[in-house]
């Protein structure tokens, strides 16, 4: 049997602080991120004791996203809002004042840039807030010129929205605070591109994660995936494509696969795998790999690994440690799958140190645990209460910890950052002979590396690898990640 080289378990993991990844005078990476990591600002780091996350604060911490390895952050709403998250907007072009000025987020990108990390902002095209002067003017006046920018109707139904100024409806998919904005008058589209083009030439952004994309034209009660929808990614993609060529785009369709690849090949460059996320956290939950490979490959075959991102959860979703019953050896196994696939992964914040969280989305987005108090994010009160475990769940308690979570996902990120196989290699599948475990081969020319993970509760017997050697057996919830030692063909 071949040495195994890298080794993951319950009981520990080889992991250190990461390196730097980059000189300084480095350019950034091309084409796209390799691993990017959400943020709410409001819950990341308050840097004037208001107790709320602030640009100036997040900027004072990019040397810990930078030290997880992360080349990216995606920025969950910053433009200005009247609500806590963001996703109904007033202006567009103004950096939310409770996180800050448009010269905060400048220098905020600015230092990201240092550290080779790149920013893409959330930006909401599908409905503005209800308190935005377009909806405000459009509402009260029937002749104003942003009146056909929204959609109305002298007759209920659903989604459709009484007036509180006369006899008529107004339609909103999500909310009454945040009508749908009406792509079926050209203006919007245009108008929705020059926004796009103010953030990325005047607030250098490097992209944008685009919201609820699926829903952005309607048609009768088609509310997904009309035709219209996908036109208007198409022109909205090549006109973000051809102002910023390295750009990034990424957008939010949470549907099944066979939906997720309609939004392909020419609309933008890339959308959430949520059907990896499910099947993945399904595998952990239960100890049985499930649909788990077949899902990534039905991705894999249809689209490069740059196009499609996996993730375990993002902001609208239990968290990993809550979802798997505070079960620290199923999230490190998570993690290891999540970080071992091909794709463009995705790490919300407070995933890597095995953060909880359930409905109200308020509970999903606490502030960051920086150490046991919520004084490792403010001076002041925090906008929104801390968990209960922040204690004992957080990153002073885990920074030194060789074993932790958080470096785990340390050394993971690392090895995928310096690893071609890991990074954009082919995912070959290993059958294993056993529903609890879960193996394949990453390769990528002559490299290639080997993951087994025993998702069961009892031991694993060795099953026979392509190259005629042999597994080793594997402890309960334990995982190896191994260099393969031959030139690979496909088994």
């Amino acid at each position: 049997m071949h040495p195994i080289g890298l080794l993951l378990s319950l009981i520990g993991v080889g992991a250190q602080h990461a390196a730097p990844l980059h000189q300084d005078n480095a350019p950034l990476q091309s084409a796209h991120p390799s691993t990017c990591y959400e943020v709410f600002v409001r819950s990341f780091y308050d840097s004037n004791g208001d107790g709320i996350g602030d640009l100036r604060g997040l900027t004072q911490k990019l040397d810990y996203i930078s030290g997880l390895g992360a080349d990216c952050v995606w920025l969950m709403p910053v433009a200005e809002s009247p609500s806590y998250h963001g996703y109904d907007v007033t202006d567009y072009n103004k950096v939310e004042p409770d996180y800050g000025t448009n010269d905060d987020l400048k220098a905020f990108v600015a230092a990201a840039h240092q550290h080779k990390i790149r920013v893409l902002v959330d930006l909401v095209l599908n409905h503005t807030s209800s308190e935005h002067p377009w909806f405000q003017e459009a509402l009260r006046d029937t002749a104003a010129p942003h009146r056909n920018w929204y959609r109305w109707s002298t007759t209920p139904g659903n989604n459709w929205h009484k007036s509180p100024v006369r006899d008529e409806y107004y339609f909103g998919l999500f909310w009454s605070g945040m009508p749908d904005l009406n792509y079926e008058n050209p203006a919007v589209l245009e108008e929705m591109k020059r926004v796009a083009r103010f953030w990325l030439d005047s607030l250098h952004v490097d992209g944008f994660r685009l919201d609820a994309v699926r829903h952005l034209v309607e048609v009768g009660n088609e509310f997904s995936n009309t035709p219209g929808t996908h036109q208007v990614l198409r022109d909205f993609g090549q006109y973000v494509r051809s102002t910023s060529p390295q750009s990034y785009t990424i957008g939010e369709v949470w549907d099944n696969t066979d939906v997720i690849l309609t939004y392909y090949p020419d609309q933008l460059d890339a959308y959430f795998a949520f059907p990896i996320s499910e099947a993945l956290m399904e595998a952990v939950r239960t100890g049985k790999a499930g649909g788990l490979l077949p899902t990534v490959e039905q991705f894999a075959r249809a689209e490069p690994a740059r196009r499609w991102a996996p993730f375990q959860r993002n902001h609208d979703q239990t968290r990993t440690m809550t979802a798997l019953g505070n079960d620290p050896a199923g999230a490190k196994l998570a993690a290891t799958i999540l970080l071992t696939l091909p794709g463009v992964p995705f790490v919300y914040y407070g995933e890597e140190i095995g953060m909880t969280g359930d409905k109200p989305d308020e509970r999903l987005r606490t502030p960051m645990q920086w150490s046991g108090t919520s004084a490792g994010f403010t001076s002041g009160k925090p906008w929104e209460g801390g968990q209960a475990d922040s204690l004992t769940v957080n990153v002073a308690a885990e920074e030194h910890a060789q074993n932790s979570l958080l470096n785990t996902y340390r050394w993971l990120i690392q090895q995928r950052r310096s690893n071609p196989a890991l990074a954009e290699g082919e995912l070959i599948p290993v059958e294993t002979g056993s529903e609890s475990v879960l193996a394949y081969i990453r390769k990528a020319e002559s490299r290639a590396m080997l993951v087994v993970v025993n998702l069961g509760r009892t031991a694993s017997r060795p099953f026979a690898l392509p190259d005629g050697t042999w597994s080793p057996a594997m402890a309960p919830r334990a995982a190896v990640i191994s260099p393969f030692p031959k030139r690979l063909g496909r088994p």
